[in-house]
């Protein structure tokens, strides 16, 4: 059997083809390169002297890339009290493995609040329409690196209604970057 040049041509070419392409089924799509989002909680002052205690339940942390659809990440149901998250002070909620890029803001979903004014007796503590407290401070996820966002909010006196709302508190934001050989601050940035 005698195969022309063209024939042969077209017949290696079409097996070159279907190799690469089992090939690249057998090596799978690259995995997406990630870094660590560590999320930790602050309360600047506000009203918090008016309490003995204020604990809040964080359910979720939201992020939004630039590109792409919002992620949303289990925080555990983890309990802070804000009045012992004064000053300087700050609490880790968790560490998340997240793609690396640019994103937007990050949210925090406060599941419950159980709060003790300095009088003894229980405060009402909210969210305002039970929405998620939201944080338009820009970050990134670098490969290899921790970022470390430390969102900022304190309960608020609503009028005279005896009871409190939490409130974001945009200017003490920080986020800040650290290379997980090094482990020292490369840059920080608090919102304006």
């Amino acid at each position: 059997m005698t195969l022309n040049r063209r024939t042969f041509v077209t017949s290696a070419v079409g097996i070159a083809a279907a190799s690469t392409a089992g090939l690249a089924g057998c090596m799978g799509t690259a995995s997406a390169t990630t870094g660590t989002l560590s999320t930790r909680v602050s309360d600047n002052p506000g009203d918090i002297s008016d309490f003995e205690s204020c604990f809040v339940t964080i359910s979720t942390i939201r992020v939004q890339p630039t590109d792409g659809d919002e992620k949303s990440m289990d925080a555990g149901d983890t309990e802070v009290d804000l009045v012992e998250l004064q000053g300087d002070a700050s609490a880790l909620v968790d560490d998340f493995e997240v793609e690396t890029g640019t994103y937007e803001y990050l949210q925090v979903d406060v599941g419950e609040t159980d709060a003790t004014l300095t009088d003894g007796s229980e405060a009402t503590v909210e969210v305002p329409g039970s929405a998620p407290l939201k944080f338009d401070t820009s970050f990134e996820i670098r490969a290899d690196q921790t970022t470390t966002f430390t969102a900022d909010f304190t309960p608020v006196k609503a009028g005279n209604s005896g009871k409190y709302v939490l409130q974001p508190v945009a200017d003490e934001v920080t986020v800040v970057y650290e290379s997980d050989e090094t482990t020292t601050a490369t840059n920080t940035t608090t919102s304006e």
